[in-house]
């Protein structure tokens, strides 16, 4: 099956759910569809795949609002900062990659291969 059919399929379960469309169609992911990004909806993704999208933008975002509003006006090591947005990068990833795992297992949603 083509991206676009697993994809209509998947949002027609997601939205049956009842949850709001926001929470299965984060505007992130919207954009990287009309941008012709073929990702899953995030109940579809994989956990580790979540860790990593989620966790990486997470980091690169933040660190960079934190460094230049916070950080480096008070002197912190860039070092310092690196590690410090590393790790909270991956904590945001696992969070939300168990938040979105949890959503999967409750609504029995399939495999994305399975769609």
């Amino acid at each position: 099956m083509e991206f676009e059919q697993r994809l209509v399929k998947a949002l027609e379960l997601l939205k049956a759910t009842g949850m709001s469309r926001g929470n299965y169609e984060p505007p992130l992911v919207s954009l990287l569809w009309r941008m012709g990004i073929s990702v899953p909806p995030p109940h579809f993704a994989s956990f580790a795949g979540s860790i990593v999208f989620l966790g990486v933008g997470f980091t690169l975002v933040w660190g960079a609002v934190m460094w230049f509003f916070t950080w480096s006006q008070s002197g912190m090591d860039m070092h310092a900062a690196m590690l410090t947005s590393t790790v909270s990068g991956f904590l945001f990833g696992v969070s939300m990659a168990s938040f979105y795992a949890y959503g999967r297992r409750k609504y029995k949603l399939p495999k994305w291969t399975d769609l």
